[in-house]
């Protein structure tokens, strides 16, 4: 009985590698990004090298921005001797909740130097947020 207790407290070190591999995969096979804002707007920056703009799909569904799309690659491979190849081809997907003051109707984007641009105004403060009432004598 000692002898399961201790090799089942071995599984665990075992196995910790493998549990987020596929958060971790994701995350390196995803678009690099940066997120800032300002009383204005929300801005995000997906960094899309070799991308053209055709190839990304730009939506929003239930509050949360999604931008997906497909990196293709199209080289002739006649008489070269390749010896190592880095760079990633195929479909990507990155996703950004939007917070409850960002104005999803007029989201705006733009593609300059392989960096795509995403601009989400902020709404303005709901007016009607309250009101003081005034107590009168009876």
């Amino acid at each position: 009985m000692v002898e399961t207790n201790q090799s089942a407290g071995l599984w665990p070190h075992l196995t910790s590698p493998l549990r987020n591999f596929g958060t971790r995969l994701s995350e390196w096979l995803s678009p690099a990004s940066d997120a800032s804002s300002d009383e204005a707007a929300y801005r995000i920056s997906v960094e899309l090298p070799g991308v053209s703009e055709e190839d990304v799909d730009l939506s929003i569904d239930g509050g949360v921005l999604i931008v997906s799309g497909e990196k293709t690659t199209t080289r002739e491979d006649k008489g070269d001797t390749w010896f190592f190849s880095e760079r990633q081809y195929g479909s990507f997907r990155r996703s950004f909740r939007l917070p409850a003051d960002a104005d999803d109707a007029a989201v705006t984007a733009h593609m300059k130097d392989g960096v795509l641009q995403i601009t989400v105004p902020r709404r303005a403060p709901d007016a009607s947020t309250g009101r003081k009432i005034q107590v009168k004598r009876a």
